[in-house]
């Protein structure tokens, strides 16, 4: 697997200005049927993104409130209000899976891609990352289970099993050493379509059950 993040990317991104209103950008989330904006400055930087989330909190909390009292306070918020900030980011030459992990860790469905001077180069969605990877997680998890746990390893399922959703494979079960654990969630790190490894092995070594742990 070695797609980039350019060769996956959407360069066509909508975007919006620090002083973007609030009513612009609803407008713009209907029109353009997107769920996020990148919010550049006037050199074309990224320095935040605002989300229908973000947007959608908002709302929320202006409810229950006399008509018109929260409700002028909201239409008056900006994106430089609203957004996150900093932006988490990934470069064109970052690697799908880097884009993958960094979504997966973060809890967040879409990164805008910058050029070396922090100009807006497009963005990557989940989706953009599940097609680049095009497989499935019976194929992940076959793949993990046969020619890495079984046949590098020589270890059966009896021993160490492998489940896979969404691409973040699970292993769990008995490794005989801490180090050995170690290089199985290395090795399956870079299985092809792997967004994650959530370490749920015990050691023979350990003193104690460790938390669960992930790469």
């Amino acid at each position: 697997m070695n797609n980039a993040v350019k060769d996956v990317m959407t360069t066509r991104v909508v975007s919006v200005k620090r002083g973007t209103s609030f009513r612009e950008m609803a407008t713009a989330l209907r029109e353009n049927r997107v769920s996020a904006f990148p919010v550049i400055d006037d050199d074309g930087k990224v320095i935040g993104v605002v989300s229908e989330a973000d947007m959608l909190a908002r709302k929320v909390l202006s409810a229950g409130v006399p008509h018109g009292a929260e409700q002028g306070k909201t239409e008056d918020l900006t994106a430089g209000d609203l957004m996150t900030h900093p932006a988490i980011t990934v470069s064109p030459e970052d690697s799908v899976e880097v884009a993958a992990r960094l979504m997966y860790t973060l809890q967040v469905k879409r990164l805008p891609v910058i050029d070396p001077s922090g100009r807006l180069a497009g963005i990557i969605s989940r989706t953009d990352v599940l097609a680049a990877f095009d497989r499935s997680d019976e194929q992940i998890r076959r793949e993990v289970t046969d020619d890495v746990i079984w046949h590098e390893f020589g270890i059966g399922p009896g021993q160490i099993t492998a489940t896979v959703q969404g691409g973040v494979v699970t292993l769990e079960g008995n490794a005989e050493t801490a180090a050995l654990g170690h290089v199985i969630v290395r090795k399956v790190r870079y299985v092809q379509g792997v967004v994650a490894v959530r370490d749920r092995l015990s050691y023979a070594d350990a003193y104690a059950p460790l938390a669960d742990r992930v790469y």
